[in-house]
């Protein structure tokens, strides 16, 4: 799987830890959700404050 954190359109780089971390969270939260397939292709998440 591929993640790319960008910040204020800044892309982060993130090590193999953290990828996993991230894509662990996000894939276990969403796929949880009522009406997510189990064949999904790709999530996006904006996160703005």
């Amino acid at each position: 799987m591929g993640l790319k954190l960008k910040v204020d359109g800044k892309e982060i780089p993130l090590n193999k830890f953290v990828e996993k971390i991230l894509n662990s969270t996000i894939v276990g939260a969403v796929s949880s959700l009522k009406g997510i397939k189990e064949d999904w292709k790709k999530i996006e998440i904006d996160l703005s404050r």
